[in-house]
């Protein structure tokens, strides 16, 4: 007896240890999931915000935005929430972060532009004719541009007994709550709107309820062998010799380049902070002038759609999946800024609203790895098309709205351009009864496709067949360059390789971060200069078609004559253009050396 209560202390505090591990193991890191205006605020002057955050303790948390604390008197805390109030004209749009005790959370970004959309809860959506997701209540006006928005809306919402809960105010879009409780009801209302002298378009949205998974554009043909690794994959596009070209050019001693700071903007819901791939990017990022920095809302899951586009831009290098352009350039780097935001979860809308807010913020570059289908829009074979597809009546009023959007983008910011993914649908990307936005015809938008390598040994990487274009990549004259379309997620593991993840979708910031290299090394280029330098620096891919689609096979705008020197016997002459992103920056320098 004496033996087992001598034994007993040492058992107690062994399982005092496991339950302070098991603990330690469930504790929650500090990190923000959300942040929004508030809702009690007029639609028009947004000035508190809340925040949402997980890993929040008693202790007293310092929300900082643009490495200042915002004083405690504006700051009230809430279960698992913080909101913050920025009256007076001391603040800007900036990187908001919390810093509690030695816990410190990632940084999310605080705009003060003013776009902001509501998504519908799961109560507030139905299923349609067509056996899509629908809002049944939330719809956005876009008012004739003769009129003053702000005041004909609230004429609208009085006339109609409707509420205005979200605007976007430099596209003349406000956002009404309409009264009624089914589609019915909707459709009747809409018909009505639609007939007033004021109102441009009526947008309604088709997407899942808020805080729902949001389908994503899928590969129809499957992913690689999981031993390929990005690299591999990005030999195609020349991706380590243009890191090593810009680290080593930008910083020569003989003639060095100076470089400018560019911000990016990527239209995604969050990023895993927790993986190994953004761990780096905690609290004050830039408090070191010369780095990547990302901000964003922290996600569940690190192979997430959001943490995959980002990480081809920023993931920090040998630390997981991904290994990013723009972080690989450290060495040289100006200061790019990774702005990842979606607003809410109100879909297409959403999307257009914190494009706005980023672009008026300073955003020079916006990834738009999406794109929805027009219901009933065939592939290349002839097959209907199911993915992400939308209804007639949807698609029209998106078709406006992006309209709108890229209208003031070029009256008001002509020197931002988007970069779209063609998508994953064996279609067409520049038909509007297909696809949106690819399908927008503006200096601005650079589409791009998607391709593989070939399985085809002993090529050099500027052959032609080096790589294939792939299968699913949506194709035609509207596309203006294809890039590697596989890359692997992020992973919740150091050292361990994730997932290959294989779209348009993972092209798109291969171009988006070349671009924002480009753009640092020239600021004062336009978007028709570099597509010219995109276009001019590409390699080829596939066959020579002469100008001619075969069998609706090409893949991009073949390369012109104008775009090799106006040489009509040059070999890439007629080809689809393949990303160089080496020749890209080597082609920007030289421009930037005769401008001189």
């Amino acid at each position: 007896m004496s033996r087992i209560f001598r034994r007993l202390p040492r058992v107690f505090a062994l399982t005092s240890c496991a339950l302070l591990v098991s603990f330690a193991a469930f504790a929650q890191e500090l990190r923000i999931t959300d942040l929004s205006p508030d809702n009690k605020d007029s639609v028009l002057d947004r000035k508190t915000f809340l925040i949402t955050a997980k890993g929040l303790s008693e202790e007293a948390a310092k929300p900082m935005l643009n490495g200042q604390e915002i004083p405690p008197s504006q700051v009230s805390r809430m279960p698992g929430a913080i909101s913050v109030s920025l009256e007076g004209n001391d603040y800007s749009s900036g990187a908001l972060w919390i810093e509690q005790g030695k816990a410190v959370s990632n940084a999310v970004w605080l705009s003060l532009a003013g776009s902001y959309v509501v998504a519908a809860t799961e109560d507030e959506v139905a299923e349609n004719m067509d056996g899509l997701t629908t809002y049944v209540d939330l719809v956005s006006v876009i008012i004739e541009e003769s009129h003053n928005g702000a005041e004909e809306a609230a004429k609208l919402a009085e006339k109609f007994g409707a509420s205005i809960v979200g605007a976007i105010p430099p596209l003349n879009t406000y956002q009404l709550r309409l009264p009624v409780s089914n589609l019915t009801e909707r459709d009747a209302l809409i018909l009505r709107l639609g007939n007033e002298v004021s109102v441009d378009a009526v947008v309604i949205e088709e997407t899942s309820a808020e805080s729902q998974p949001k389908p994503q554009e899928r590969d129809q043909s499957g992913s690689p062998s999981t031993s390929a690794s990005n690299q591999k994959e990005w030999t195609a596009n020349r991706f380590l010799d243009a890191v090593n070209y810009y680290t080593r050019r930008m910083s020569s001693e003989d003639e060095p380049v100076k470089t400018h700071p560019i911000r990016v903007g990527v239209i995604e819901r969050d990023v895993d902070f927790d993986a190994p791939d953004f761990s780096d990017y905690l609290g004050n990022c830039r408090a070191e002038k010369n780095r990547t920095c990302v901000y964003a809302r922290d996600a569940q899951q690190p192979e997430d759609h959001g943490s995959t586009v980002t990480g081809i831009l920023a993931a920090g290098w040998n630390n997981g999946g991904n290994s990013g352009f723009l972080s690989g350039l450290n060495k040289a780097n100006p200061g790019f800024d990774v702005i990842v935001d979606r607003g809410s979860d109100a879909g297409i809308t959403a999307n257009v609203a914190a494009s706005v807010n980023l672009v008026q913020d300073g955003v020079r570059v916006l990834n738009w790895s999406w794109g929805i289908h027009r219901i009933g829009a065939v592939s290349v074979e002839g097959e209907e098309v199911d993915s992400l597809v939308r209804s007639g009546l949807a698609m029209n009023g998106y078709e406006e709205l992006l309209e709108e959007f890229f209208l003031w983008l070029r009256r008001e910011h002509p020197d931002v351009v988007v970069v779209n993914s063609a998508g994953n649908a064996s279609s067409y990307s520049s038909r509007d009864e297909y696809r949106l936005p690819s399908s927008f015809v503006t200096e601005q938008l650079f589409v791009v496709g998607g391709h593989e390598l070939s399985k085809e040994k002993g090529l050099s990487v500027d052959d032609p067949g080096y790589a294939n274009k792939r299968k699913a990549s949506n194709i035609d004259m509207r596309v203006d360059v294809t890039a590697a379309a596989c890359a692997r997620g992020s992973t919740a593991e150091s050292g361990k390789q994730g997932r290959v993840h294989c779209g348009t979708s993972y092209a798109t910031p291969l171009v988006t971060g070349l671009l924002a290299a480009m753009m640092s090394i020239d600021p004062q280029l336009t978007p028709e200069q570099l597509r010219m330098l995109l276009r001019r620096s590409a390699m080829t891919i596939g066959e020579e078609y002469d100008f001619e689609p075969v069998d609706a096979d090409d893949l991009t705008s073949p390369i012109l004559p104008s775009e090799r020197g106006n040489n009509l016997n040059d070999p890439d002459v007629g080809h689809s253009a393949r990303l160089d992103m080496q020749e890209a920056l080597h082609l920007t320098v030289q421009s930037l050396d005769r401008a001189r």
